[in-house]
């Protein structure tokens, strides 16, 4: 297993770098640090820089973006008590809410300067090779993209930056939705054209030319695309190199279906420890809804291999059963899978839908209905097969970095599927609040409709 090099900027107040106050003040280095220059001198020294980008995913945003997400939607409920997170499970959200303005928000726009700041530096290294520089630039600009993504579909309008430079970034207005679409889709497309087709080692924990065409078959589909959706799908689904695992170990660290995953020190991923517990008398924190649960079919082997119950006075709970660890272990075999060879069967599946190419679509959803012990779709109609592959999304991408809730939302589903069980629930709840003290601190910020 890989392990990933923790990398420090060092910080000047107003969380400004060196490399944009350097005309102010000039200041020695702490010694566990080195300048910005130094660290894009060398394709060693950018590569931890880079790495770090991957140990932030890893360690911080990874169960935000899954567990809000699901709580946002019909998958998960919270047992524990922060108001902040009860606000997500009945979908009324505040703008004060300080989980999303510190977690969804705040974080994920430092993760997207830390891509910036590569992106710049990178670029403009007179000391890496170009082997280095075009593997370094794909892996930041699918970051950028990824942290971008989160944004868009969580917030709707938001501020589109590419600069690291503070003083631009603090006044930036909302950009329309479909601009900042239209950059992760850009960046998506250079990083593609940059990175290499084989992994950097054997784990699958770098991205590789691959995940780029995944991430963009996801991209084609959310903004309905689906000519460029199918053609990205097809592609890894071609290439030859994965192939779909047995539901047991679908997310095992050596899962064939893996087409990208971030490595774990212990092997054992933050999902599983708050999915799973060892108590026998309390639930996890995050559990799956009841009704979730009956949406499974009969004999749907996923049922089976990726949820399991425990009884408290009688009252049954039902566990997210993808990662089996929930502590570090001797042996541990887990990483986080942000993509799989599952999703591309189904993004291509509704492409082709959309395409009314109805017997291709067919084919695919039954790729996945097979692997999960269910006989061929009984959908013959464009609209019937692509409420099938909708509900198969349901069932197979469940408590997977926010598929579910982002589907509900692009499907224009989620009044049907939310207002009945959630009082609380207004049709403007497809957009998250911006943050109140953002707006606070930067006027050119509008807020969303119903808050």
């Amino acid at each position: 297993m890989k392990s990933y090099v923790r990398f420090s900027f060092f910080i000047t107040l107003a969380g400004l770098s060196l490399a944009s106050c350097e005309k102010f003040v000039t200041i020695d280095y702490p010694p566990t640090t080195i300048g910005v220059g130094d660290a894009f001198a060398s394709d060693g020294s950018a590569t931890s820089v880079v790495l770090n980008m991957y140990s932030t995913i890893r360690n911080t945003p990874t169960i935000t973006w899954t567990g809000y997400a699901g709580l946002l939607s019909d998958e998960l409920e919270y047992t524990l008590s922060a108001p902040t997170l009860e606000e997500m499970e009945n979908n009324t959200v505040s703008p004060l809410n300080s989980s999303v303005a510190n977690r969804l928000w705040g974080e994920t726009y430092t993760f997207i300067r830390q891509a910036n700041m590569a992106i710049a530096n990178i670029t403009q290294s007179s000391g890496m090779s170009e082997a280095g520089k075009n593997q370094l630039l794909g892996e930041s600009k699918f970051w950028r993209a990824y942290g971008l993504f989160n944004l868009v579909n969580y917030f709707g309008d938001v501020p589109l930056t590419t600069s690291s430079d503070e003083f631009v970034n603090a006044a930036l207005g909302r950009a329309p939705a479909a601009q900042v679409w239209a950059q992760i889709i850009t960046d998506l497309k250079e990083a593609k054209a940059t990175l290499p087709t084989a992994y950097v080692g054997s784990s699958r924990t770098r991205i590789n030319k691959h995940t780029a065409s995944a991430f963009l078959a996801r991209a084609y589909l959310y903004t309905k695309d689906y000519t460029n959706a199918a053609l990205e799908a097809s592609e890894v689904i071609g290439s030859g190199t994965y192939s779909l695992s047995d539901l047991s170990t679908t997310f095992v660290n050596s899962s064939n279906e893996t087409i990208f995953q971030l490595a774990t020190f212990e092997g054992f991923t933050p999902l599983g420890a708050n999915y799973r517990t060892a108590s026998t008398t309390a639930p996890p924190a995050f559990v799956l809804r009841p009704n979730f649960v009956r949406s499974f079919e009969a004999g749907d082997k996923r049922r089976t291999a990726w949820v399991d119950s425990m009884a408290i006075s009688n009252v049954v709970t039902h566990r997210i059963n993808k990662y089996k660890l929930r502590v570090a272990t001797t042996g541990g075999n887990e990483n986080i899978v942000l993509f799989r060879l599952g999703e591309q069967y189904l993004i291509r599946a509704e492409a082709r839908a959309n395409l009314n190419q109805l017997a291709q679509a067919q084919a695919d959803l039954n790729v996945i209905r097979s692997r999960a012990g269910l006989a061929a779709t009984t959908a013959t109609a464009q609209d019937g097969i692509l409420a099938a592959i909708l509900r198969e999304r349901k069932v197979e991408l469940f408590a997977e970095f926010g598929h579910r809730w982002f589907d509900l939302k692009r499907t224009n589903q989620a009044d049907a599927v939310l207002a009945p069980i959630k009082p609380g629930w207004k049709p403007t709840a497809v957009l998250l609040p911006i943050p109140s003290s953002q707006i606070e601190a930067n006027p050119a910020l509008t807020q969303n409709q119903g808050y």
